[in-house]
């Protein structure tokens, strides 16, 4: 039996957190680099020194960087409580 009453004010940040995040899910993707390579071209014209362009497009998803954002204010908010002290 613990003496100390639950802080559920926790759980209540992070369920809203988590609700931010799948509601961004349909979001879709965020493009965070594109990258340019040349590489051989296919069949006989790579043979021949021919070459082409690929270009990728790096991307995060939506929710992840909403996620990882909501998680990381929570936790900065923490530590600054933590630091003042009890109220």
């Amino acid at each position: 039996m613990s003496l100390i009453p639950p802080d559920w004010s926790d759980a209540k940040a992070i369920g809203s957190i988590l609700a931010a995040s799948a509601a961004a899910a349909g979001a879709g993707s965020i493009p965070v680099a594109t990258l340019t390579s040349t590489v051989p071209a296919a069949g006989i014209a790579g043979w021949f020194g021919l070459t082409t362009t690929v270009v990728t497009t790096v991307t995060l998803p939506a929710a992840g960087v909403v996620a990882v954002g909501g998680l990381l204010c929570f936790g900065a908010f923490k530590v600054v409580r933590n630091f003042q002290g009890p109220s």
